[in-house]
């Protein structure tokens, strides 16, 4: 039996066997507060922003030097590049040295922790995550400070790569083609290590708390994707069980990519148009590669995030005109802004809400400003001049949000028709339905628009009260339970009664055991991450539309998550045992629900 096992979040399915190798450790030590006089201020803020030139310099030959497999994720060390010059983070250490007399390393230690003291408990993963960059930022800073910066590390055989965390700076000591797997002990569902991990095609998982504490260099180790953990010093028994799954795995795989291509559509004859939701656009190899028919959600929050100005119209209109004109005629649906004044770090200041995942975001926060809504509104129009372009408002509570939204994006065109500006005035709009008060009246909002896009991920949390990364009431997060369903069901239904599409790009959409119910319902659309497309796809093929609908009467007829879960699982692995043996181990120790 292993010796210890470490368990973390699966980012990048597969399965990975060899010997540990660490390229980072957090470094522990408490850095001692140090009082300097007078005279020693002006060279001890020179030296802290020579640490951080210095530290630019390096991520600057790192982007240069960056490996051709990852080369599509050079804009992850770009973002590196603006943490570094924010004044948020040097400025503030170089003030903490002029203003206290402190030495430059306390200085440091003293901002970051004011950052992550200010944006740390805000209800949004994406920034949780993104404080993370920051961190490991100042990690590097801190190094050159105190005289500790890491060599380029020679790697012997192939290894499984170890850390506290990752960056794409990191893997430039590496030859990618040693590495067989990522493990890290932070990170989360969205962290930079899962985008790298799976363009490489090798298993990763992160947020394995313990790894630094449990695993050693050189230590033998399983790294299974599936699972999501770390056997360490594996027995004779698990390394042989491991290798017949890895070798299963593998070849499903082919079988699955196989396929990829071919339409989604059932035994009997029904289609389903399957899309992928993205928020770059070197992500569009990914989604062609794995056989996506669309964008069906383009997140265009990256193109303002971790930078020190708001991007102007023809630069977006740019970015958008380019993914557009290489999917066309492919659809792409541009969501508009789906954030809030907390991810403005530089450029707007943080609101004082006591709880910002029903405050000022979305919809509600570029209404409050007018003028960065419609340079969007207007970049994503002309960009509809170049192929099959939709757009959707995020966070729709009510007809007088849709209203304005729609009255503001014609404004914007009428703008473009002015300045003789080319744009398609049939652009199709659609919302998204996320809020319970949108479900109510989803009959209502169907008559204001030309599509519905179901927002599980937030619609799951309003609607049960929970946040599914609070460790707390995760195990309150059922995609399945009867408010749930009844609620997509409600909402695809009103949909249809108007003659309009109805589509789906939350999570659920690429859950195996929720696909064939949402095809019960004739879901039209479904959109998901470009990895998960062959799986979900192959599914569908094998799916008769007779035995959905039959499955989700009997799901309906169910009163609580616990028989839903179980009748479902119990169908599901009946009708589909090998595209679920590799999911097993996630569900041995699921609770079903009351």
């Amino acid at each position: 039996m292993a010796r210890a096992i470490v368990r973390g979040i699966s980012v990048s399915t597969g399965f990975a066997i060899g010997k540990a190798v660490f390229v980072n450790r957090r470094h522990h030590a408490e850095v001692p507060r140090q009082s300097i006089g007078l005279s020693l201020v002006e060279p001890e803020e020179a030296r802290l922003r020579q640490a951080f030139s210095d530290v630019e310099g390096d991520l600057a030959s790192a982007r240069d030097r960056i490996p051709a497999e990852l080369a599509e994720h050079r804009h992850i060390l770009e973002s590196h590049l603006m943490i570094l010059k924010d004044p948020k983070l040097c400025g503030a250490a170089a003030k903490h040295i002029r203003d206290l007399g402190v030495n430059a390393e306390w200085a440091l230690e003293k901002a970051v922790a004011e950052l992550e003291k200010a944006f740390g408990q805000l209800d949004d993963l994406y920034i949780r995550e993104r404080l993370q960059d920051v961190r490991v930022m100042s990690d590097r800073v801190m190094a050159r400070l105190l005289g500790t910066v890491r060599t380029e590390l020679a790697v012997e055989g192939r290894v499984i790569i170890m850390a506290h965390d990752l960056t794409p700076a990191d893997t430039v000591m590496l030859e990618v083609g040693k590495i067989m797997g990522f493990a890290t002990a932070q990170g989360g569902k969205t962290s930079h290590t899962g985008i790298m991990a799976r363009t490489l095609g090798i298993p990763a998982l992160v947020g394995a708390g313990e790894l630094e504490e449990l695993v050693g260099d050189g230590d033998l180790v399983i790294l299974d994707g599936v699972g999501g953990r770390v056997l360490v010093d594996p027995d004779e028994d698990e390394l042989a069980e491991f290798n017949e799954l890895a070798d299963q795995f593998e070849d499903y795989q082919r079988r699955i990519y196989r396929g990829c291509q071919l339409p989604a559509e059932t035994i009997d004859g029904y289609r389903v148009q399957v899309l992928a939701n993205i928020e770059l656009i070197e992500e569009v190899a990914a989604v062609l590669d794995n056989g996506g028919e669309g964008i069906g959600l383009y997140r265009t929050e990256y193109s303002y995030l971790n930078r020190l100005d708001l991007p102007g119209e023809d630069e977006l209109a740019d970015k958008y005109s380019d993914l557009a004109a290489i999917m066309s005629p492919r659809k792409v649906i541009f969501r508009t802004l789906d954030l809030g004044a907390d991810k403005f770090i530089t450029s707007f200041g943080a609101l004082d809400e006591a709880n910002p995942a029903m405050g000022l975001r979305a919809i509600r926060f570029c209404m409050q400003h007018p003028e960065l809504f419609k340079t969007q509104l207007k970049a994503i129009a002309r960009a509809s001049a170049y192929g099959n372009v939709s757009i959707m408002f995020p966070m729709i509570s009510g007809l007088r949000e849709v209203r304005r939204a729609k009255a503001k994006l014609r404004e914007a065109q009428e703008e473009l028709r002015a300045e003789g500006k080319r744009f398609n005035a049939d652009m199709p709009v659609g919302i998204m339905i996320e809020l319970p008060a949108a479900v109510m009246i989803a009959s209502m909002l169907a008559e204001e628009v030309d599509f519905f896009s179901i927002g599980t991920n937030d619609l799951i949390q309003y609607s049960l009260g929970i946040d599914r990364t609070n460790a707390h009431v995760s195990y309150l997060y059922q995609p399945l339970h009867p408010a749930v369903l009844r609620s997509i069901k409600h909402v695809v239904d009103a949909a249809h009664q108007a003659g309009i599409e109805a589509s789906l790009c939350g999570e659920v959409a690429s859950d195996p055991f929720c696909v064939p119910i949402l095809m019960g319902m004739q879901i039209d659309c479904i959109s998901l991450s470009p990895q998960a497309i062959p799986g979900i796809k192959r599914i569908i093929r094998q799916a008769r539309m007779s035995e959905c609908k039959s499955l989700l009467r009997d799901v309906l007829a169910c009163r609580t998550v616990g028989k839903i879960n179980r009748l479902v699982r119990d169908t599901i692995f009946h009708k589909y045992p090998e595209e679920l043996n590799f999911f097993a181990s996630l569900l041995d120790n699921d609770d079903l629900g009351g």
